[in-house]
């Protein structure tokens, strides 16, 4: 009897073993396809400055509301973000490190499309 129940044993590890196995590698495979998608799609020194700000450039453009990357229309939401959650007047520290936090990946993307555009200016591809 306690030999079967060894074998139930040793089988059922063994066949949760390799389901797990089985799961990590595609959670990796998954893990890789997007990042190398993410790297592709928005070239790689914006992926970069998402993974150093911990932001993507679309939950910043939501936090603070603007649909392009106008340095004047991320300031002034920016501004009025900022005012509208100080402590002082009751709003929430978090929410306003958020808009900070937003508005630095926002100024980040900007500098890389200045960046691409003086490169694209500088050596134009014939």
């Amino acid at each position: 009897m306690a030999k079967y129940l060894a074998q139930v044993i040793v089988m059922g590890v063994q066949v949760v073993g390799r389901a797990f196995a089985r799961a990590l590698q595609q959670e990796y495979a998954a893990s890789q396809a997007a990042a190398r998608a993410r790297g592709s799609a928005a070239g790689p020194h914006s992926a970069a400055a998402t993974n150093i700000t911990g932001m993507s450039l679309q939950e910043a453009q939501q936090i603070l509301n603007v649909s392009t990357l106008n340095p004047e229309e991320i300031q002034k939401s920016y501004e009025h973000l900022f005012k509208v959650n100080d402590k002082s007047v009751g709003g929430s520290f978090y929410l306003q490190s958020k808009v900070v936090r937003a508005k630095e990946r926002l100024d980040e993307e900007v500098n890389i499309e200045s960046e691409q555009k003086q490169n694209s200016q500088q050596n134009p591809e014939t």
